[in-house]
């Protein structure tokens, strides 16, 4: 009997890491197409692509779908399981992390969309660099905390938050210059309000970035690093690489 109740407590104990297993693989199929739509949605304005943005447009019903499965799959396994420490943690970091997802492809479609009335007005925008600029910054940290979740590496999302906050630099600046030259040039106003309102999607993409780095610290480590500074999210992460030593260049704040 109690061999029996081994290999039964065995066959639960593999299926509830199957279950988990799952998904964490929806969540980063999700996270694939979510950085895909970033990065179609900033070529789309630069190059005026209307069809790209279209299409990238259209994807965003597919996110929305994914994260109300992957956040309804979370709840009915912490109902039927009842998780605890680090498998608890899993599930809640996922779901967390999927509506950060789906706030990145709301922004990118908001993109799309910024592109598609640039592209109708035939004009050549002023502010477009600062838009390639920052947007291969924040195309870069999705990239990269998405590879931080699939190798549980605290290291790179900590440089992921870290990059947060040169792209919220690099966004005041784009800013004050933007500011000033429709203060030159009344005629732009209009442009140029559409382009600012871009940078501020791609600064809201990184604010997302930054979360979904900090989920990845919780579900690992086990300590709720949001509302952190860098600081006290790096002494966190190092803890718990075990004095691990990150590059420090004085600017954790």
């Amino acid at each position: 009997m109690e061999l029996e109740n081994d290999n039964y407590s065995t066959h639960i104990s593999q299926q509830f890491n199957e279950e988990l297993e799952k998904i964490r693989t929806q969540m980063l199929t999700m996270g694939g197409i979510v950085e895909r739509q970033v990065s179609d949605a900033v070529e789309a304005l630069l190059t005026g692509d209307v069809e790209l943005a279209e299409q990238s447009r259209r994807i965003d019903q597919q996110t929305n779908a994914m994260e109300l499965m992957i956040d309804e799959q979370c709840t009915t396994t912490i109902a039927r399981r009842q998780p605890a420490a680090s498998d608890l943690r899993l599930i809640v970091s996922i779901s967390r992390a999927v509506s950060d997802l789906e706030r990145i492809g709301d922004e990118a479609t908001r993109i799309c969309t910024m592109a598609i009335e640039l592209a109708d007005s035939g004009v050549n925008q002023r502010g477009f660099q600062e838009v390639r600029h920052i947007g291969n910054l924040v195309r870069d940290m999705v990239k990269d905390v998405l590879t931080a979740f699939a190798r549980n590496d605290l290291e790179m999302a900590y440089r992921v938050a870290k990059q947060d906050k040169n792209v919220d630099l690099e966004y005041r600046t784009a800013m004050r210059s933007l500011v000033t030259y429709m203060m030159e040039d009344a005629r732009a106003i209009s442009n140029v309000l559409n382009v600012i309102w871009v940078l501020r999607s791609l600064e809201r993409i990184g604010d997302h970035a930054r979360n979904l780095g900090e989920h990845l610290i919780y579900q690992v480590s086990g300590t709720d690093v949001r509302h952190q500074s860098l600081k006290q999210i790096k002494r966190t992460v190092q803890e718990e690489s075990a004095g691990s030593l990150l590059d420090d260049d004085g600017n954790d704040e």
